[in-house]
């Protein structure tokens, strides 16, 4: 196993020990406080069980070396956890919805029973593990250059942040507004539901040959141009494959020069390019006589 897989699968084991506690716990003050926002808040910890387990299958097939069906590699299968991480976020968010919408057209409010202290104790514990659960995960996400670890991550801060509207709901119910405790489901199924469609609409546009960032390819550009012998850039085009991303470059160069001579910048630039973007997975570079 690779350096890659070792840390994407450690931080996601992190997650995993730290949802379990935490969904456990918060489980356990929403069944004995009475509150359902703290139930709901626990069935999403859960679902962070179930996606930290994606994350590392998506991580280990994508890691897998090029064979003979796959001569690209495997990087797209870290979108297709992403994928499935989303629509695991977006039925989690629908569910916790669906049931208080259930509560709350009942109309009989003052039947609903106020959440005890322990409720309101579990959301801030909460919010402060989730929050770090979001950093540390981040962090690694962005060292590692990890789609499917990203993911995972804001799947941390859609979990803190429904925790806050849980928060917010449980301590409404207590001053006298018992209703609160489920428009505060609510809002956690609109968080969720958030999340999951941004980690969907990010995954597709990997899976679909979209082109890296504006910034990255002007910086490209000119890498390129400070190569000797470059003339002029015909055409760059980039395409994002997964975490990796995939370059076709023509340049110009004066057409009287040795084949050899042409080969060896069109070499540099290949060289150069790769050296100052390890993001970059391959390159190919086509020679154009000088118009």
């Amino acid at each position: 196993m690779g350096i890659f897989q070792n840390n994407a699968v450690k931080v996601s084991i992190v997650s995993i020990i730290g949802n379990t506690v935490l969904s456990a716990f918060k489980l356990f003050a929403g069944i004995t406080a009475h509150s359902g926002a703290m139930v709901s808040d626990a069935v999403h910890s859960a679902s962070d069980v179930f996606s930290s387990i994606i994350v590392i299958i998506g991580v280990k097939l994508s890691a897998k070396a090029s064979d003979k069906e796959h001569p690209y590699g495997h990087e797209r299968m870290e979108c297709v956890s992403a994928l499935v991480l989303a629509v695991i976020l977006l039925i989690t968010g629908l569910f916790i919805g669906a049931d208080a919408l259930k509560d709350i057209s009942a109309g009989n409010f003052s039947e609903l029973e106020v959440p005890e202290v322990l409720a309101l104790v579990s959301a801030g514990v909460s919010i402060i593990v989730k929050e770090a659960m979001f950093w540390y995960t981040r962090h690694y996400a962005k060292v590692l250059k990890s789609d499917a670890l990203m993911a995972d991550a804001w799947h941390h801060r859609s979990d803190a942040l429904s925790s806050i509207g849980a928060l917010i709901g449980i301590a409404g119910a207590r001053m006298g507004f018992p209703v609160l405790d489920p428009v505060a489901s609510l809002v956690i199924c609109v968080f969720i539901a958030k999340a999951s469609v941004d980690i969907f609409r990010d995954a597709i546009d990997k899976m679909v040959d979209h082109s890296c960032d504006e910034e990255t390819e002007n910086n490209i550009r000119k890498c390129v141009m400070e190569q000797d012998g470059v003339a002029e850039i015909d055409l760059l085009r980039t395409r994002v494959f997964g975490n990796r991303i995939y370059a076709d470059i023509e340049i110009s160069a004066n057409g009287s020069m040795s084949l050899s001579d042409a080969h060896d910048i069109a070499e540099n630039v290949h060289s150069s390019v790769e050296k100052r973007f390890p993001d970059i997975k391959h390159i190919t570079v086509h020679m154009n006589p000088e118009k």
